[in-house]
């Protein structure tokens, strides 16, 4: 019987996930019984991958947010109608992607309970918990490009010295879980919501042209 609480010096999500699963639902179930890390505690849910299972292009949030952790559903809040209107003035049609999390659990702050949940960046060690929950999705889904949104994505992904300005915007060819990936990085949209008024416009933009690059690199 797998333990339903990780030691604390052994975060990991690895005997949660089901041996030989080949499909998204099976993975789903399991992953709503995850107790790979803490961050499950708190939260109302799993907020598992959704989208088209045989995409061509995975995108890779950090952790759901407060209406994905009540919905369970990544990507339906604010950050989520965003990025799917900068996705369609990329030229890539979201219905045909497949998007997720590095985090699947809300992390957050609660000064009362009636007060509003205030998001907090998910450790380096809860990212790494989560790792295999990603690892079988892209094993899954086999996507032909991945797209970082984010420093934590990228962190999860690419390693802790990983750096959006650095990299955004370009193609990248890495080896990520044992598969040969092509991947190209860019902010998380929940940074371009952040941006003060009169730096919001460039914001987007910059968001549009990092995944105009996706697009090329799909066509």
């Amino acid at each position: 019987m797998v333990s339903t609480k990780a030691p604390e010096d052994a975060y990991t999500a690895q005997p949660f996930v089901p041996e030989g699963a080949r499909g998204l639902p099976a993975l789903r179930r399991a992953a709503a019984e995850c107790r790979g890390c803490p961050l499950h505690r708190n939260a109302t849910q799993t907020v598992f991958g959704a989208g088209n299972a045989h995409a061509r292009v995975m995108l890779v949030g950090e952790q759901p947010g407060d209406q994905e952790d009540r919905q369970g559903k990544p990507f339906v809040g604010p950050a989520g109608r965003l990025l799917d209107r900068a996705l369609h003035e990329a030229g890539i049609d979201p219905a045909e992607a497949y998007v997720t999390n590095a985090v699947k659990h809300f992390k957050f702050t609660q000064a009362e309970p009636r007060k509003r949940r205030i998001h907090k960046a998910p450790t380096l060690r809860e990212m790494t918990a989560c790792g295999p929950w990603l690892a079988a999705e892209l094993a899954v889904v086999e996507p032909e490009l991945i797209v970082i949104l984010g420093a934590t994505a990228g962190k999860a992904l690419l390693g802790s010295s990983f750096r959006v300005g650095e990299v955004r915007g370009a193609l990248l060819e890495r080896e990520i879980h044992g598969r040969p990936e092509r991947l190209v990085a860019t902010v998380h949209p929940s940074s371009v919501l952040r941006a003060q008024d009169e730096d919001r416009k460039a914001a987007y933009e910059g968001l549009v042209a990092d995944l105009k690059v996706a697009a090329r690199a799909l066509s």
